[in-house]
């Protein structure tokens, strides 16, 4: 009966943290070969089925923000070509209609797959720090940005 109290009360302890790891509601890309220089994705970023979700998911988003076990994240750039690099800004909601601007980088062309790094440490919500890091990334990061407005190949 002890271990059920303990293991209760260490899921009430863990539920407030996993409420938080909130999805972003945009996310601004920019960077080399676009027209326009910028375009925006828009929608709910909590899980695959929607461009924001797809970019999320497969780029790393929650594990770089919140942390993750076992961590997906790397503390050094991994070995390989990381080609152009894309500015993306996410716009996170938070507690108390917070909302905050979080900056990662991604590096679509990379070779042999597509890269994110989100720098440790960023502030949001006032009091939380960004877990951050390098991520090998899913093709089906660069196959959603492309269809969001990316040239399908690198710019020259």
């Amino acid at each position: 009966m002890r271990r059920y109290l303990i293991a209760a009360a260490l899921v009430a302890l863990a539920l407030p943290a996993v409420a938080m790891a909130k999805g972003p509601v945009s996310a601004s890309v920019s960077g080399p070969g676009l027209e326009g220089g910028t375009f925006v994705i828009r929608g709910d970023g909590e899980g695959p089925g929607t461009a924001l979700g797809t970019l999320a998911s497969s780029g790393g988003y929650f594990a770089q923000m919140f942390g993750q076990s076992p961590d997906p994240t790397l503390a050094t750039r991994p070995t390989g070509k990381l080609g152009l690099r894309y500015t993306v800004v996410y716009v996170v909601p938070g507690p108390n209609d917070v909302r905050s601007r979080v900056v990662k980088f991604v590096y679509p062309y990379a070779k042999p797959v597509p890269l994110t790094y989100m720098k440790p440490g960023q502030r949001f919500w006032g009091t939380e720090r960004a877990h951050g890091g390098w991520f090998q990334a899913s093709p089906a990061l660069k196959k959603m940005l492309v269809r969001a407005g990316l040239p399908a190949t690198a710019p020259a």
